[in-house]
């Protein structure tokens, strides 16, 4: 029991650090996360020149920035991202969490582009931000070395895609994520 304790302490602390927007003023922390949201399109469109279609066509996005931890049976992760309106152009910015059970070790630093196919699926996203599901993946990656498996997954009306960033992982977890809005920055 004390073991399970520390251990979740430990990745409570390596969390924070991961995923951590560091200090800084409410502006300062936006551009961040703004910064972060154009790098990861900017790869996106790169991989899949297709999506910039769809995107613009789309009544909104989201990106987010995600740290990941795995010590064996137990999964844990924070992020946070920003939603784009296509339509009004409002930015709705957000923090997540991420738990689950399952298979795996490493730490991963990822990122999730969610394509909202209707309004009402980003309104519903942004005001319920609760999503559910399985995850299997591997990756071995430091910047442009190393290789990842990444996906594309459709979930109603919206389609996420993820890419890794760095991290060593190996995972087949069952997992809740919860989003919501960032008191601080709206």
């Amino acid at each position: 029991m004390y073991s399970r304790s520390i251990t979740v302490l430990l990745l409570s602390f390596i969390l924070t650090a991961c995923a951590s927007m560091g200090s800084g003023t409410k502006s300062e922390k936006r551009q961040h996360i703004l910064d972060m949201k154009e790098q990861v399109m900017t790869k996106l469109y790169a991989k899949k020149p297709d999506t910039r279609q769809q995107i613009a066509a789309a009544p909104g996005y989201a990106v987010f920035s995600n740290a990941n931890v795995n010590l064996i049976f137990m999964a844990a992760g924070t992020g946070y991202g920003v939603v784009t309106d296509n339509a009004s152009g409002a930015l709705t910015y957000m923090n997540m969490a991420e738990g689950g059970v399952g298979l795996g070790l490493g730490v991963k630093d990822y990122r999730i582009i969610m394509v909202f196919h209707t309004a009402k699926a980003m309104t519903d996203f942004i005001n319920k931000g609760w999503t559910f599901g399985g995850n299997a993946d591997a990756a071995a990656k430091a910047g442009d070395k190393g290789g990842s498996v990444e996906g594309e997954a459709y979930y109603g009306d919206v389609t996420v895609y993820t890419f890794t960033e760095s991290g060593l992982a190996f995972q087949a977890t069952v997992k809740g994520t919860k989003f919501w809005k960032d008191s601080e920055l709206n």
